[in-house]
């Protein structure tokens, strides 16, 4: 264990006599990306909702501990979550299209979650919202940011997602599922920009993924979650050690080793990714 861990996970949660996730240990380093990968029905939607204080709501329940900065986040009231959702720990959701509000503009988005936390007027919103949309490669001119969802792409909504994920720049980022409704180019993107994100501003990243590819492409470590268990946890460069059936079935899903994923990552060619990873998603 780790005492300087930014997040430290120990948890079980479950739904009325049904248990859904059982004995669930990680930890997060500041800076660090982690890949939680597993197939359909492993328990990914669950531990998402347990971490942000959510799973009562869908009447599910938590026991252990999710350490934030010390703070266990399975003592805190409501309330106090409320102010630690957005500000502390973000998520960046699936399915952007209806992630995002359909009835407001992309600027109003900003501006709700910016009033949440934030009590800086509208300058410094102009400002931070500026830079974000320079960072996610999204226009920022004001004609954009009057559009609604539905008159941009899918490619541009997931960005405008990680946008405001960011906006109040949260010690914890997690992404769920954040390519699954993408074209395999799209996807490519979005990961090489959380690598570019995590490498300028340290930012600190669980990534949720059913897809290993895009899991090696962008994350340090890989934690195997197979029927509501943490099964293996390797860095990932050593998933060719990984001994579980589990592991080993989405490694022999791979068109290529992990290996080859690996140098494709380190290639100092970068714009080469996107078309190379589409290949692989044939």
């Amino acid at each position: 264990m780790n005492d300087d861990a930014l997040l430290r996970v120990h948890l079980s949660a479950g739904y009325s006599t049904r248990a859904t996730l059982s004995r669930i240990h990680f930890e997060l380093q500041q800076g660090e990306v982690l890949g939680l990968v597993g197939s359909s029905g492993a328990g990914k939607s669950t531990l998402v909702l347990s971490l942000l204080g959510l799973l009562p709501w869908r009447g599910g329940r938590v026991t252990g501990e999710v350490l934030l900065g010390g703070r266990n986040l399975l003592e805190l009231s409501e309330k106090q979550l409320r102010s630690i959702r957005g500000r502390e720990i973000a998520l960046i959701p699936q399915s952007p299209m209806t992630a995002l509000n359909a009835s407001i503009s992309l600027r109003r988005h900003f501006e709700e979650a910016w009033n949440a936390h934030e009590k800086r007027g509208r300058a410094a919103l102009e400002e931070r919202v500026r830079g974000l949309m320079a960072e996610s490669q999204l226009p920022s001119d004001p004609e954009f940011l009057r559009r609604r969802p539905r008159e941009i792409s899918v490619g541009q909504a997931q960005r405008v997602l990680i946008a405001l994920a960011l906006l109040h720049r949260p010690a914890l980022i997690i992404a769920d599922e954040p390519t699954s409704a993408l074209d395999p180019v799209t996807q490519s993107q979005i990961v090489t920009l959380l690598r570019s994100l995590n490498r300028t501003h340290g930012m600190t990243l669980l990534y949720i993924s059913h897809d290993l590819i895009s899991v090696i492409q962008l994350c340090d470590r890989v934690a195997v979650l197979h029927q509501g268990a943490i099964v293996e946890n390797l860095p990932v460069g050593q998933l060719g050690e990984a001994r579980h059936p589990a592991s080993l079935a989405l490694l022999n899903a791979l068109p290529v080793s992990p290996e080859t994923l690996l140098r494709f990552r380190d290639n100092a060619v970068a714009d080469a990714l996107p078309q190379t990873l589409d290949y692989l998603h044939r």
